[in-house]
């Protein structure tokens, strides 16, 4: 199922009429075009916030269908879905709602004064901010609830109408976002696109706002470059290798089997397909036995029967990803430790994705070989962490500078001299200390004392990358933030006319003599600024 290119072109130009709409009616206080939501002027503010709410209506409303078509798609258990995908899109939504006006400002215009001093106290200073336009979101397959509608929250909370474009790699969720926005959303203003290469194509032809990109590098590049021809700017949340670095010496043996467990865990999630999973370990020799004995004891407590037997364990996405999973094992020149099974891929009782498994894999490189091993290269999107032995804290660092920024860095340390050292001598998107996966945190349960209890979303700290990693932030205010830009605004009373006398032509000895005072302010030292 995908969309016809000409729709596409009906779709963008139908998306614009709508925010050119909005923007005329917005001068006409009585006029409320006509939406689905027709009982709020569209794109206002009470509009923005039905629309979110409508959203969160629309995932809690068919959670079942989502946790089904991604089942179908590519194996994900269902609690895997409502911990880091429906439980994060609902909770975000109805927070969006309700700290939307605190956002945007106060006013009719959505912004905020600025009070002047001096010789411009009499000036009006306003800071609006202001949907960018009509926006466009591509999202992957990976995460396909939480990386297409947390996106989407954000361009609703900035009032930019938004096609959405999720992957053809997981058809059965897309077909049914496609059938379920209309419903929920008001079609005026927010609509879904399906298909491949040739409808994206089509998509990028077109002149967008915004464009937020959640992906891979290789493609980034082609989508950036098609916005290049527009000016068009963008987000983009990409990935590469996140590595983790394990101060053995600070740790005693009941924190390395806690990092070893947290470790894993960030590793076996999705079967490693998402962009922040521990990518690959850098810790001394001496302490490899300890950590490789503690991930084994973890992933015997995760899946008692094996992974490949557990409904609690991912599958791999598609029979290419599954290829080239399986490349990596065979390519590889370091020791297969942990793992390393993997199902035929058909017949028996394993069929569609479910038949695509590889078990939670630990590799040990070889230092003299491991600087050309396949398991380095590139961003693995699998279930496989390869060990590097490194000679020191230091020696993981250097490492570290010498690749591409990465998306997230973990560090497992109780010092805080290597804590001060990580942030100060590497750059990254995150730094996140003693865990994995958290800084991701969505409505996700623990079990404490016997029950559950809901935990809370970490949204007060922006997540995205620099460099190679991408760039943009979300989630929340974070994604709003991406999705408008600041407008100021001036307003300069006629009575101020007498201040700007000396700035008009001609020059006179008393203008020249005023605007080179310029050329006589002290400057201080950095001790004078009490710098040390």
């Amino acid at each position: 199922m995908t969309t016809p290119l000409s729709e596409i072109t009906e779709i963008h130009a139908s998306l614009s009429s709508t925010f050119l709409t909005s923007l005329s009616s917005s001068t006409k206080p009585n006029t409320t075009p006509s939406s689905k939501a027709g009982q709020y002027p569209v794109l206002s503010l009470p509009y923005r916030q039905h629309q979110l709410l409508q959203l969160a209506r629309l995932v809690q409303e068919n959670a079942d269908a989502l946790c089904h078509s991604l089942w179908v798609d590519e194996g994900k258990p269902r609690q895997e879905v409502l911990m880091a995908e429906i439980g994060a899109v609902i909770d975000r939504a109805l927070k969006s709602a309700r700290e939307l006006e605190a956002w945007v400002g106060g006013g009719a215009d959505m912004g905020e004064d600025v009070k002047l001093a001096g010789w411009q106290v009499g000036w009006k200073a306003r800071v609006e901010k202001k949907a960018k336009g009509v926006v466009l979101i591509i999202s992957p397959w990976n995460y396909p609830i939480t990386l297409t509608l947390q996106p989407v929250c954000g361009a609703i909370a900035a009032g930019c109408p938004a096609l959405i474009k999720p992957s053809e790699v997981v058809p059965t969720f897309s077909k049914l976002l496609a059938e379920l926005v209309p419903k929920y959303l008001d079609p005026a203003t927010y609509r879904v696109a399906l298909g491949g290469v040739p409808e994206i194509t089509r998509i990028l032809e077109l002149k967008w706002a915004h464009i937020f990109y959640t992906g891979n590098a290789r493609v980034a590049r082609i989508i950036a470059a098609a916005a290049a021809k527009h000016l068009t700017p963008m987000t983009l949340e990409l990935g590469g290798k996140s590595p983790v670095i394990i101060d053995g010496a600070s740790l005693g043996e009941a924190e390395l089997r806690v990092a070893a467990r947290r470790i894993v865990w960030g590793k076996v999630n999705n079967a490693g397909q998402i962009c922040v999973a521990p990518d690959y370990v850098l810790i001394e020799p001496a302490y490899i036995p300890q950590f490789i004995s503690a991930c084994r004891a973890a992933l015997d407590s995760f899946f008692p029967n094996g992974a490949l037997n557990s409904h609690d364990y991912g599958r791999i996405v598609s029979e290419a990803h599954f290829s080239r999973v399986k490349g990596l094992l065979r390519d590889t020149k370091g020791r297969v430790v942990i793992g390393g099974g993997v199902l035929d891929g058909s017949g028996g009782p394993h069929e569609g994705a479910w038949a695509r498994g590889v078990e939670p894999t630990v590799v040990l490189l070889d230092e003299a070989t491991a600087a050309d091993d396949v398991l380095l290269q590139d961003e693995l999107f699998a279930p496989i962490l390869p060990i590097l032995p490194v000679a020191s804290v230091a020696a993981a660092l250097e490492y570290v500078r010498a690749h591409a920024h990465p998306l997230v860095i973990y560090a497992f340390t109780e010092s805080d001299e290597v804590k001060r050292e990580v942030k100060a001598g590497t750059m990254s998107g995150n730094v996140v200390f003693n865990d994995t996966f958290n800084q991701l945190s969505g409505a996700y349960l623990s079990f404490v004392r016997f029950s559950f209890r809901r935990a809370s979303i970490l949204d007060e700290i922006p997540f995205g990358g620099v460099g190679e990693s991408g760039y943009g932030r979300q989630p929340l205010k974070w994604t709003f933030e991406e999705f408008v830009y600041l407008r100021s605004v001036l307003d300069v009373p006629f009575s101020e006319e007498p201040k700007f006398g000396g700035r008009y032509p001609p020059s006179s000895k008393e203008s020249l003599d005023f605007f080179e005072r310029c050329l006589k302010v002290p400057i201080a030292s950095v001790e004078e600024l009490g710098g040390r």
